[in-house]
């Protein structure tokens, strides 16, 4: 090849100094962070899709600035092909070319050395590439979907947290934020091209159209983003005169109207709430059958199809839900992530608490009638369980590489970082809150921002040690769990770092404990600052303990952690827990108290800390529980308790099965199989988990029910007999008969899988269809999840098995594991390792799991892993733990056969 100028002249050097400067590039080998030579301040991007072949060819002008002497300039670039004769840096109408260009690629960096210092100034640098548009759902890729029976390629990006660089050479890291002005060459004209910004100009050109976009607002490149498909929209306008659409698949667009409204007002809300505009002129939402959930990109939001579409026939009740929170999550992003932007991956939880914190406000403001507020229990729920194992991380936590950035978008950053900032908004007020946060907003806009300077900011506003108070909950992982009891009239506070594992840490925080005796009339607050504290009742109270009781009714029992805004557990002793499980069965409790003492006792129980049978008993407190909130949990505990009993005391099951049905007919029965007129919300969701509990536990009446209307069902797919709200109950139900002999439900449910267009039925079907005992049937359908049938993103839903599959998950991945991490990236393989390794339950099973990833590592899942890992240890324990408690059986069929 001709060798540029540079190297020409200098042709003749000695091997020593061609060997120095080859140690110079090796410098930015396994770096974290890019080298501080340049600043990008504009990018002009030219992309040619090529939707038949796969693959793109494009061209970048990056106007930066040189800020220090340097003969390097260091960006990102993965998977790309870099045309070496392209690049050159143009500075004060001086053109330099490099003297070498070189891409490592385990790292995603692209170096270019130039043969003499580039001048300090501003200049432009442009380089052409090329690319493949991958099946990976990352980088610039492709997604698939059918019109007129044709099978047809769309192309879509999705960059965060570190792909932009799959599409364009670019400074891909948050902190290096720049305009981009985007065009969109050699599209097909009867496809739609979409990008962050309004069109600008649109030349066609035959069969082919450039779509030119206007520039955008100072803005990081992971929140570029392009698609370019077949798409109807439907189109709404805020008050203040936002353009806001919908996109989605041809003949879908009245799917799209719900989505629409929930995004034309919770602009609106969030304008108000933020006391700062919209500040894009339009707002576009693209549901796209692949993608990976949902991205907040700037005017151009993607959406996975059942996070985006809501169909008024056949979605249920909580698929509403969860697109009107989806929705207002990923909006919260456009003031909360994209105007103000975290410096680094290690302040990510400002941008995805925040968000989960915030788009429940919103939800809430639109939809009191749904009462959401209740269902953010599973969001502090979610963070307790990941941040009580010694594999959890602190909330800031370091980022060395940005292969390690993807198993960092968990329960941490998102629900612990949302749990957080509620119980600080409850410990400062909401109306400090909220203008502290509009002052933040305001001075951080269209720039970066540290942990720190959110604290900063709410410090300044309320006056309070927020810093010093907060600190405490973000630097350090884990949180205390609160011994509290009573001894010679004094009520002692005691705190220590929980593990689900039994082991006590070190950790020491400053905890708002919140508290009421006997009355939700009587609160107190403190900040417990130590690790012991006591106060005497009387004058805490203003009431006296006696025996195993309370004089007068102010004390008769006593909740810590009002309904539940504080990010901890907490333990009473025998005296408080029975006061407690006496006020659940009188209803003296909030739905929030009942489900905070019930998830506190099943986690305590794990850990154990507290008897199998102590926890059996505290159930029993919950028989004629409606609560869609506190049955929600009760559910899946009654699940991982089940499971439990079947490695520990698998002569038990049948009893514990018993006991579990008769704890969930009383609310089964209430609700009943059909939809009642004027039903809340949460009662629809509601009615579809307990038949499904029912189902599981082996109710003979409520299977039987279940395949009757199934039948109706395939019969007619509009049957008025299976509702949505239903469906996966009835479909879990036919699967509790399934085996090799009688494989017609199994073989029902695929069929109406393969003829349903619609997205969530699919979901709900995949969801349903491991649930079978049968161990050959669940090893069928899991190899049928790596077909071409199921889409690479739907694959992980349908791993959950039922307990008796455990064993066959396990073997199933291990002998597929070369398949799955060739096919699918490190952010789902992170959903194959945590699906299917922390069921299992036996210390056998550590010891295998470990040395099979010692024979297979992958850096990718190191966190999760590890984590996987501790989970079976945590099992294990508590099997042993449970399988020699004296006494179980007694209380067992106690329990079982006690009449209410």
């Amino acid at each position: 090849m001709t060798l540029p100028f540079q190297l020409e002249m200098e042709s003749s050097t000695s091997t020593s100094k061609s060997s120095a400067l080859h140690l110079e590039m090796e410098q930015f080998k396994g770096q974290s962070r890019l080298p501080k030579f340049a600043v990008p301040k504009r990018y002009d991007i030219t992309l040619k899709p090529d939707l038949t072949g796969c693959s793109f060819g494009g061209s970048v002008a990056v106007h930066l600035d040189i800020v220090c002497d340097t003969r390097f300039i260091v960006l990102n670039a993965a998977d790309l092909s870099v045309d070496a004769a392209s690049v050159s840096f143009a500075s004060s109408k001086v053109l330099f070319k490099p003297w070498k260009v070189e891409t490592f690629e385990e790292d995603g960096i692209l170096v270019l050395e130039f043969g003499e210092t580039l001048p300090v100034g501003s200049g432009v640098l442009g380089i052409g590439f090329e690319g493949i548009l991958n099946d990976k759902m990352k980088g610039f890729y492709t997604s698939t979907y059918e019109h007129n029976g044709e099978k047809k390629n769309m192309a879509v990006t999705q960059f965060e947290p570190v792909d932009a660089r799959r599409c364009f050479p670019c400074w891909d890291e948050p902190a290096w934020k720049a305009t981009f002005k985007i065009t969109l060459d050699a599209v097909p004209s009867e496809l739609v091209a979409l990008s962050n910004m309004p069109v600008v100009e649109e030349k066609v050109h035959g069969h082919l159209k450039t779509v030119s976009f206007q520039e955008s607002p100072i803005m990081s490149t992971y929140l570029v983003a392009v698609v370019v498909g077949l798409f109807d929209y439907v189109e709404d306008h805020t008050s203040d005169g936002v353009k806001v659409r919908v996109y989605c698949q041809v003949g879908k667009a009245n799917q799209g109207k719900f989505a629409l409204n929930v995004a034309a007002k919770t602009l609106e809300f969030y304008r108000d709430y933020f006391a700062v505009p919209y500040s894009l002129p339009k707002l576009d939402m693209v549901a796209i059958p692949d993608f990976p959930g949902a991205m907040e990109n700037y005017g151009l939001v993607t959406y996975q199809e059942t996070a985006l579409l809501f169909d008024e026939q056949h979605s249920a009740a909580a698929n509403k839900q969860w697109v009107a929170t989806v929705v207002a999550h990923e909006l919260a992003h456009q003031w909360f992530g994209n105007l103000v932007t975290m410096e680094w991956w290690t302040h990510l939880w400002l941008n995805e608490g925040f968000a989960t914190w915030v788009s429940y406000l919103a939800a809430d403001s639109l939809f009191p009638e749904w009462k959401i507020w209740t269902k953010y229990l599973y969001e502090i729920t979610g963070g307790l369980k990941l941040d009580g194992l010694e594999g959890s991380h602190p909330i800031e936590v370091e980022i060395n590489h940005a292969s390690e950035v993807d198993e960092i978008f968990d329960a941490i950053s998102y629900r612990k970082g949302a749990s957080v900032i509620r119980m600080l908004q409850n410990y400062l007020g909401a109306e400090c809150f909220q203008r502290s946060l509009a002052s933040y907003i305001k001075k951080h806009a269209s720039s970066n921002a540290k942990t720190e300077d959110l604290w900063a900011a709410l410090q300044e506003g309320s006056g309070e040690p927020v810093n010093k108070l907060m600190n405490s909950w973000t630097q350090q992982k884990g949180y205390p769990v609160i011994s509290v009891k009573v001894k010679d009239q004094k009520l002692e506070f005691d705190q220590t770092q929980f593990y689900s594992s039994g082991s006590q840490g070190d950790g020491q925080w400053i905890v708002p404990i919140t508290l009421c005796s006997g009355s939700y009339d009587v609160r107190k607050s403190f900040l417990l600052q130590k690790k012991f504290e006591t106060f005497d009742v009387k004058e805490f109270l203003g009431c006296s303990i006696a025996g195993t009781g309370c004089r007068g009714s102010l004390c008769s029992w006593i909740k810590v952690n009002v309904d539940q805004t504080g990010f901890y557990r907490v333990k009473y002793d025998e005296e408080l827990s029975a006061a407690l499980r006496s006020a659940i069965e009188k209803k003296h409790l909030s739905a929030t108290d009942r489900f905070g003492v019930l998830d506190d006792s099943f986690a305590l129980s794990m850990a154990c800390q507290q008897s199998f049978a102590s926890l059996l008993t505290l159930l029993g407190a919950y028989r004629e529980e409606l609560d869609c909130t506190v049955l929600s949990n009760l559910i899946p505990i009654s699940y991982k308790l089940a499971t439990i009993a079947a490695d520990a005391v698998p002569e038990l099951l049948d009893l514990i099965n018993q006991l579990f049905i008769g704890l969930f007919q009383y609310s089964a029965e209430k609700l009943g199989w059909e939809p009642k007129p004027g039903e809340s919300h949460l009662d629809a969701m509601l009615r579809g988990d307990i038949l499904t509990a029912l189902a599981v536990f082996g109710h003979d009446q409520t299977i039987d029910e279940a395949s009757r209307r199934f039948h109706a069902f395939l019969d007619d797919r509009n049957t008025p007999l299976l509702p949505p709200d239903i469906r996966k109950a009835v479909f879990v139900a036919v699967m509790q008969r399934v085996s090799m002999s009688k494989r017609s439900g199994y073989e029902s449910l695929l069929r109406v899988y393969r003829e349903t267009d619609l997205r969530e039925e699919k979901t709900r079907i995949l969801r349903s269809l491991a649930s079978c005992p049968d161990h050959n049937i669940i090893l069928e359908f899991l190899n049928f999840l790596l077909s071409s049938e199921v889409r690479r993103q739907d694959a992980a839903l349908g791993l959950s098995v039922s307990s008796k599959g455990r064993e066959t998950a396990w073997t199933w991945l291990k002998d597929n594991w070369e398949h799955i991490s060739e096919t699918w990236s490190s952010g789902y393989l992170l959903r194959f390792v945590s699906a299917i390794i922390p069921p299992l339950a036996s210390f056998e099973k550590v010891k295998e799991v470990d040395e099979f990833f010692k024979v297979h590592p992958n850096p990718s899942i190191t966190r999760t892993l590890k984590q996987s890992i501790e989970w079976v240890q945590i099992n294990a324990k508590w099997v042993q733990s449970v399988g020699s408690e004296k006494n179980l059986a007694d209380i067992v069929k106690e329990l079982a056969h006690r009449k209410y």
